[in-house]
């Protein structure tokens, strides 16, 4: 039976209602980030006002003192009224007794300590300085009397002042203002920790490396934005993995179809025509290799057979296998290098060939080098003396058949993928493609910079 049973129906219903709605108001509080950090600034600005207003309670409560001290001195008064004329050390004995005071007459005629041992402990001028600084002590708090016959009349408390408890109840309230700052960080803190991997996993997914999704363990918006971001990888996977599937399938069968026009134009006779077509085959077979290429590169690093190279003797052969005047630049003194040495020729064929093409007319031949970044990194590139290119056409310089002047370009070659073979080549190496205006003016230099590792 329920426990509401015996409630009118309207009752019932308004209470089920109004149990729903705080329901309702919980489970949005869990799941909504942004109520949770309010609730929990809320609660640390309530916190520290409390806190806050307590010390300054506690700090502040001396100022009863301004109050007390002309209530003090006329009690005093009357006091060593009572003590009598010359005092008497049992009338002083018994106020002690009576009162939490201690009384030292001194005098031509009677000399009387009631507390002797705290006069020694106590009473120094340590414990005088202290207590004066605080308002406490004899003279500043006139706690001092002479009487009509020349004795002097001095009266205390019987034990020692806290003089150091209201110091220490401010630094206790600053103290506890810290760590109640110091929790609410710390639960901040484990609040947005996810985003330590949202950030990670989505450093990754612009890497094209999806195999590792993000790992879900929460239940509110930021667990629902990692769902979302792995339903987003997951799409562009499934669509990268598409596109090259049909660009690998269209690049394998154009291939029989090409070998077989270029040796049925073999058998032509040797005219303008035929040279003009074969060099057309080439292009059409060179393009072929450049995309299947790209392709595999575009798994990163795993397409790399990498062992130790001399990247300096590479260079000089590739230099030498193209026939370029280049001027050299390498630093001998690096030492083996583990990398792949196929792609490392190809991205050095591309800068050779494209400082050829587009840098024919330098007065200066382009340099080759090899150095060590000051980061550590290392640098292989080419720096070339031609027209160069717009600043603000560098970072699109290494986009898939992107070309600054179509026109031109077309006509003297290329397609638009030697950069881009490079920056794939750098990628997988776990660097990248250093697109920039050269030292000398009109010019490029483009290298590729990764993190060295010796072979």
């Amino acid at each position: 039976m329920s426990q509401h049973s015996g409630w009118p129906t309207g009752w019932q219903t308004r209470w089920r209602a109004a149990h729903r709605r705080w329901r309702d108001t919980q489970r949005r509080w869990r799941h909504s980030l942004k109520l949770r950090l309010l609730t929990v600034f809320l609660l640390l600005a309530l916190a520290t006002t409390g806190v806050f207003l307590l010390g300054m309670q506690r700090v502040l409560q001396g100022g009863w003192q301004g109050f007390a001290k002309p209530i003090v001195a006329d009690y005093l008064d009357r006091l060593t009224l009572e003590l009598g004329t010359p005092p008497e050390p049992a009338r002083a004995q018994a106020l002690t007794a009576r009162l939490p005071i201690s009384v030292l007459i001194e005098g031509p005629l009677v000399q009387f300590d009631s507390h002797p041992h705290q006069s020694r402990d106590h009473h120094d001028h340590r414990y005088r300085d202290s207590a004066e600084e605080q308002g406490y002590g004899a003279r500043t708090w006139g706690l001092v009397r002479q009487t009509a016959d020349g004795h002097r009349v001095t009266f205390g408390l019987a034990g020692p002042l806290a003089v150091d408890r209201p110091r220490l109840f401010g630094w206790l309230t600053l103290g506890a203002l810290l760590l109640l700052t110091a929790l609410v960080f710390a639960y901040v803190r484990k609040l947005l920790s996810p985003l330590d991997d949202i950030g990670a996993a989505v450093t990754r997914f612009g890497q094209g490396r999806f195999d590792a999704p993000i790992a879900v363990l929460r239940n509110d918006e930021l667990g629902d934005l990692a769902r979302n971001i792995n339903q987003m990888a997951h799409s562009l996977q499934g669509m990268l993995d598409a596109k090259r599937a049909l660009l690998l399938a269209i690049s394998h069968e154009l291939r029989s179809p090409l070998t077989r026009a270029r040796i049925n134009t073999e058998l032509l006779d040797e005219t303008p025509e035929r040279r003009a077509l074969l060099r057309d085959l080439g292009e059409m077979r060179d393009l072929i290799t450049t995309l299947l290429e790209s392709e595999r590169l575009a798994q990163g690093h795993q397409a790399l057979h990498a062992e130790s190279t001399d990247l300096a003797a590479l260079a000089r052969e590739v230099v030498a296998a193209q026939g370029l005047a280049v001027q050299l630049d390498l630093d001998e003194h690096l030492g083996p290098q583990l990398v792949d040495p196929q792609r490392v020729r190809l991205l050095l064929r591309n800068l050779l060939s494209n400082a050829q093409r587009h840098a024919a007319d330098a007065h200066a031949p382009p340099r080759l080098y090899l150095q060590r970044q000051t980061d550590g990194r290392l640098a292989l590139g080419l720096q070339d003396h031609g027209p160069g290119v717009p600043a603000d056409v560098l970072p699109q310089l290494a986009q898939a058949f992107y070309r600054p002047d179509a026109a031109r370009t077309r006509s003297s070659g290329g397609v638009g993928l030697g950069l881009h073979l490079c920056h794939l080549v750098a990628r997988a190496h776990s660097g990248e493609l250093r697109v920039r205006q050269g030292q000398a003016t009109p010019g490029l230099d483009v290298a590729m910079v990764w993190p060295a590792i010796n072979g």
